[in-house]
């Protein structure tokens, strides 16, 4: 059963349009950190609930100073990229990335995240905190549909794994 919780910033500026959300997840937080971070448990979950497979290739250099970078879409035509610094890295408590994303026509975004993973029940409490939205309509697309995907996809994958 997941949990969803979410508030957003009330102000305008992009620097602090924001939300932040969280989805209680069926596995210890090691295991939701590794689900998260590594890239072949991303490859699965990425796709873990599309009728068709598309297109998903990630790679993950998993440090201070590196970087992950995901593409993925329908189709070669159709693609998301997203290149993610890490800024800061606590297996498996909190992670702080600066994210960068380009949707398929070239349009550009970049923001900062902050994800915690706390033990809570026998299972994890996933809180994501992103800040930077260019505008309000970006965080509310953002808020239902990208990471509610996110925690709906890893949600599956642990189930699924057996974690």
């Amino acid at each position: 059963m997941s949990e969803r919780e979410t508030s957003t910033t009330g102000t305008e500026t992009s620097d602090t349009i924001g939300l932040r959300m969280s989805r209680q997840l069926p596995a210890p937080p090691e295991e939701v950190f590794d689900a998260y971070t590594d890239a072949e448990k991303q490859k699965i979950w990425f796709s873990i609930l599309d009728e068709e497979p598309g297109v998903v290739e990630i790679s993950v250099d998993l440090r201070v100073g590196g970087t992950q970078k995901a593409v993925w879409g329908p189709d070669r035509d159709t693609l998301f990229t997203e290149v993610q610094t890490f800024l800061e890295i606590d297996r498996p408590h909190r992670l702080v990335t600066e994210s960068t994303g380009w949707d398929p026509s070239g349009q550009s975004m970049t923001t900062h995240v902050v994800v915690t993973f706390e033990a809570s029940g026998t299972g994890t409490l996933m809180t994501v905190e992103q800040t930077g939205f260019p505008t309000p309509e970006v965080r509310d697309f953002f808020e239902t549909e990208a990471w509610n995907g996110a925690f709906d996809r890893i949600e599956a994958y642990l189930e699924r794994s057996g974690a």
